[in-house]
C-alpha cells in the first residue's frame, strides 16, 4: 500500500480508501444489499491487513448500523492512532428547522450520535454529506469550527458540492479564523468525469484533498457488460445515476476490459488506476473480499500515457447525476436522499 497527506492536513491515509456504505442492517435504511455484521468485520480485517488506513462511513447509513459495525471492528483489530476515520453529518431535517434547531446544534447533535455508534472519543474527518440550502454556510461552519476546538473533530471536509459552494465555505472560514475544508468526496470515476470542469482544478489549486465515491459506478467499471449482481439488480438509487448514459458508457467499460485482458489484471485494477491518476484517494466500497484484493492491487498499476488517452476519449458530457443533482434549493415537501434516511439520528 502507498501512503500521502490528505490534503494541507497531517494525515496521512492509504491511497485507498474503503467505502463503508454497503456495512450495515439490510431492513434498517435505504439499501437491500448491505452485508451483516460478520461479514463486514471480515472485510475491515482483510483491508487492515492490506494496508488500509482510511475508513468512510455515514451516520445516515443503514440507520446507523454502518457506524456501528466499524468501529468495533476497528477498536478490536487495530490501535486508535493506526487508522483514520471519516463520517458525515446530513442537512438539517423539516422537523429541526420547525423546532428551531440551529445549524450549530444539528452539527453537535449528529457528530454526537456518530461518536456514539461509533464508539469512538473523536473522528479524524468530519464530512458535510451535501450542500443545505435551508442553512446559512456560516452557520455551519461556526458549528464545524466549535466540534474541532472541542477535540471531538481532527478536520473536516465536504461532500457532494459546486466548487462556488466550496469556495463560499472556504473564503468565510479564512475571513473568520476558522477550520477550512481540507477534502471534497464528490462523484467523480471514469464514466462520470463532470469533477474535472471546476472542482477537479480548485482542488489542485487550493491543495484540497479530492476522495471520490463511486469509484467504480456501482461496480459497473468492474465486469464485464452483461454481468450482474445483486447490487446491479437491486440498487434502484445507482440505476437512476447511471442507466440514462449506458450506451456511451458501454463504450468505456469495453476499452477497460480490453486494457485488463492485455495487461493480465482486473478490470477493477485498470479503472481505479485511472482514477488515481487523478486523486488523493477514492472510496472504494467493499461487500466481498475479492473487492478489496483489486482496489488494494490497483495501487500498484500504472497505466501507460497512451493507455489513460485510450480510456478518456470517448468521454462525452453527462448531466449531473445522484446527489448532485438534488443539489438545489428544495421544493415544499421535498427531501434530499440522505435526509430521508436521518429519521434515526436524534
Amino acid at each position: 500500500m502507498k501512503y500521502t497527506n490528505l490534503g494541507k492536513s497531517d494525515l496521512k491515509v492509504s491511497r485507498i480508501c474503503m467505502g463503508c456504505m454497503g456495512f450495515g442492517d439490510s431492513s434498517n435504511g435505504q439499501h437491500s444489499w448491505t452485508v451483516d455484521e460478520n461479514t463486514a468485520r471480515e472485510i475491515i480485517k482483510a483491508g487492515l491487513d492490506k494496508g488500509i488506513n482510511f475508513f468512510d462511513t455515514a451516520v445516515v447509513y443503514q440507520g446507523g448500523t454502518s457506524e456501528q459495525y466499524v468501529g468495533r471492528a476497528l477498536r478490536n483489530f487495530a490501535k486508535r492512532e493506526d487508522y483514520i476515520i471519516a463520517t458525515k453529518f446530513t442537512p438539517r431535517t423539516p422537523d429541526e428547522i420547525a423546532n428551531n434547531i440551529t445549524g450549530q446544534k444539528h452539527i453537535e447533535n449528529y457528530l454526537n450520535k456518530s461518536l456514539q455508534n461509533l464508539g469512538m472519543e473523536y473522528v479524524d474527518l468530519y464530512i458535510y454529506h451535501m450542500w443545505d440550502y435551508n442553512t446559512p454556510i456560516e452557520d455551519i461552519m461556526q458549528g464545524l469550527n466549535a466540534v474541532v476546538k472541542q477535540g471531538k473533530v481532527r478536520y473536516i471536509g465536504i461532500s457532494n458540492c459546486f466548487a462556488w459552494q466550496l469556495a463560499k465555505a472556504n473564503n468565510y472560514a479564512k475571513n473568520n479564523g476558522l477550520a477550512e475544508f481540507i477534502s471534497v468526496q464528490g462523484h467523480y470515476n471514469l464514466i462520470h468525469r463532470e469533477e474535472e470542469r471546476e472542482m477537479i482544478p480548485y482542488c489542485k489549486e487550493e491543495n484540497i484533498a479530492l476522495t471520490p465515491y463511486s469509484a467504480l459506478a456501482s461496480g459497473r467499471l468492474s465486469r464485464k457488460i452483461g454481468e450482474t449482481t445483486k447490487r446491479l439488480e437491486e440498487d434502484s438509487y445507482a440505476k437512476f445515476k447511471y442507466d440514462k448514459t449506458a450506451e456511451a458508457d458501454n463504450k468505456i467499460i469495453e476499452r477497460v476490459e480490453e486494457i485488463a485482458l492485455k495487461r493480465g489484471v482486473s478490470m477493477t485494477e485498470v479503472s481505479l488506476a485511472w482514477l488515481l491518476t487523478k486523486v488523493t484517494s477514492p472510496v472504494v466500497g467493499a461487500t466481498k473480499l475479492t473487492h478489496i484484493e483489486g482496489a488494494v492491487k490497483s495501487v500498484e498499476l500504472e497505466l501507460t500515457q497512451d493507455e489513460i488517452n485510450y480510456l478518456e476519449e470517448l468521454y462525452v458530457p453527462h448531466a449531473l447525476a445522484g446527489v448532485m443533482a438534488q443539489n438545489k434549493p428544495q421544493s415544499k415537501g421535498e427531501n434530499h436522499v440522505w435526509i430521508k434516511n436521518a429519521k434515526n439520528v436524534k
